[in-house]
């Protein structure tokens, strides 16, 4: 902690306000020692990539050759910070059901939200969360933000999804995916005569509104590609951050579940994942 913190926290008066004010800079403390580590880790493993050993490595850094195989092994793995870095917070959609006067959070969101969450926090990552608002006012202006909601339930992200230079959402009877670049339309199955147990989902990282930054976001077309999207970043983040890091993207998700419960069978990527800067 910088002295002039621990200086100021020392001096507060009230003993309870200063508790509450140590807490509050310990955990923002560890929360920058685990960016820390996790940026240390990341520099090695790409150091290393390039073809510099591990005793080149250590030479230069000043350390042990044995601590830098200690850092490149152990630690919060770099690939987290495909979803952002330090707390994250994390919002769902409200929605009013027919017959129902409370607005209520569909399950396969709650789902959703609750495996990002323990996903996020295994990279050692906090995670808050709130309910994007009925009417989808939601302020997209805020770091390591993640939002589950498609254009049809928030004009705000309709008008984030519209700054996608690759993919638009397509209200004809029922949403599709286009991808501009090919053509390509993507239907979900349940939309389909006769339906299938095969959903589509969009996941990209786009510009927030502000300029200042991007806004990781997400959904199905669905509520079960939405889950097949927790899916695929469960069991293939590390790769995804390997090709776009944290640049801007997007990219369509193809989900097979299982027609009695919903739940994801297999989920891979069904188009291209472009990079925007490239696109």
């Amino acid at each position: 902690m910088p002295s002039s913190d621990l200086e100021r926290i020392a001096a507060i008066a009230d003993p309870y306000q200063l508790i509450r004010a140590a807490t509050e800079r310990l955990s923002a403390a560890q929360q920058e020692v685990t960016e820390l580590a996790r940026l240390r880790r990341r520099i090695i493993q790409e150091l290393h990539a390039q073809g510099i050993s591990y005793a080149q490595i250590a030479e230069q850094a000043g350390l042990s050759r044995g601590r830098i195989h200690q850092i490149k092994h152990t630690g919060p793995a770099p690939e987290g910070a495909f979803l952002g870095t330090g707390t994250l917070t994390l919002a769902t959609p409200l929605k009013r059901e027919a017959g129902n006067a409370r607005p209520v959070v569909a399950m396969e969101d709650v789902t959703a939200a609750k495996r990002l969450e323990d996903l996020a926090r295994g990279f050692g990552l906090a995670v808050s969360l709130e309910h994007v608002p009925l009417g989808g006012d939601i302020d997209l202006n805020r770091p390591n933000l993640i939002v589950i909601c498609g254009p049809k339930l928030s004009p705000v992200m309709a008008e984030l999804y519209e700054s996608d230079p690759v993919f638009e959402w397509i209200k004809d009877g029922a949403w599709t995916l286009k991808d501009r670049r090919t053509d390509q339309s993507y239907r979900s199955g349940e939309d389909s005569d006769p339906p299938r147990p095969v959903d589509y989902a969009y996941l990209g990282r786009l510009a927030r509104p502000d300029g200042n930054g991007s806004v990781l976001v997400f959904t199905g077309i669905h509520p079960q590609g939405t889950l097949g999207v927790v899916d695929l970043l469960t069991s293939e983040i590390a790769t995804l951050w390997g090709q776009v890091g944290d640049h801007r993207f997007s990219t369509v998700v193809a989900v097979e579940y299982d027609p009695a419960t919903g739940e994801p069978v297999r989920a891979e990527l069904a188009s291209p994942l472009y990079r925007h800067e490239d696109t």
